[in-house]
């Protein structure tokens, strides 16, 4: 029969079927970091009393919104 290691055969299968995993977490992580710094940066800007265009701010709000889904959605995929 084969002489693959059974862990590391299921370890390749996991690998072939959901290829760079990891690196698109880190990419999620590091989006939603930079939306979630590009939103304080907003509200402090709106707090100083400066004036913050509505549109910028609800796509900030959105890639706020959008990137831990898609980190969470991408975590709890069972394969």
């Amino acid at each position: 029969m084969s002489k693959i290691d059974p862990e590391l055969k299921k370890k390749l299968l996991k690998e072939s079927q959901a290829p760079f995993k990891g690196l698109r977490r880190i990419l999620w992580i590091a989006f939603s970091g930079s939306a979630l710094l590009g939103l304080l940066i907003m509200l402090s800007k709106i707090a100083s009393g400066s004036e913050v265009p509505q549109s910028n701010l609800f796509i900030q709000l959105g890639a706020c919104i959008l990137f831990p889904t898609l980190l969470f959605f991408d975590k709890n995929k069972n394969l």
